[in-house]
């Protein structure tokens, strides 16, 4: 049987989906390929009509992690760049967010495995991490900071968040929550105060 162009793209979606799953919740290096194709619905024998190798799957799938969880943010969703920027903030330095090991950010998850994986795999994770940089630098940018104070900035408060939430995946829940919430004005302020005036207030936001 013949399939078409779109139902080989679903199919290989549906590859990714589950490679990043595994790689999210049971970690890149114990990523089985039979596994996934598995709970792809497919046999192991079809990897190959969508993948070169293991490797390749790897990369792909850290490519789509980061595509899946912010592909309408880079896209340049939102007139408003004030109120995009603590959108963001707000659903990163979540306890949601930090409950969310199979659709949250990848960057927490992947940091401390990134170094394992092959090349194509490392290289994909430091241009998505660019990429996410950029748009912060970009909406800071459009609130008049110039652009090498913008990207500098963008960079250091992501850090601070990503490594917020990898801190709190380790503390129980009241310690945790209280930790984002700090973390939260923190980098609220360190993005905005001198750009908007406002303070860091805010109800927090869905991951």
């Amino acid at each position: 049987m013949r399939y078409d162009s779109e139902h080989k793209a679903r199919t290989r979606e549906r590859v990714l989906k589950e490679a990043a799953k595994a790689i999210r919740i049971e970690g890149a290096d114990r990523m089985a390929v039979a596994t996934v194709m598995n709970r792809a619905g497919l046999t192991h024998g079809g990897f190959y009509a969508h993948f070169k190798s293991k490797d390749d799957l790897l990369g792909e799938a850290v490519r789509y992690m980061f595509d899946e969880r912010y592909g309408r943010f880079l896209e340049g969703e939102g007139d408003d760049p004030a109120a995009t920027l603590r959108r963001f903030v707000d659903a990163y330095m979540s306890m949601l967010h930090r409950g969310s090991l199979a659709k949250g950010c990848p960057v927490p998850i992947l940091a401390g495995q990134i170094h394992r994986l092959p090349e194509a795999a490392q290289t994909r994770f430091a241009d998505a991490i660019d990429r996410l940089v950029g748009r912060v630098a970009d909406l800071l940018e459009r609130l008049g900071l110039k652009a090498v104070v913008a990207h500098a900035r963008a960079a250091s408060v992501l850090a601070q968040m990503v490594g917020t939430v990898a801190l709190s995946r380790a503390y129980p829940d009241e310690r945790a929550a209280a930790l984002l919430e700090n973390a939260r004005i923190s980098a609220t302020r360190d993005l905005l105060g001198d750009v908007t005036g406002a303070d860091a207030g805010g109800s927090g936001g869905a991951a």
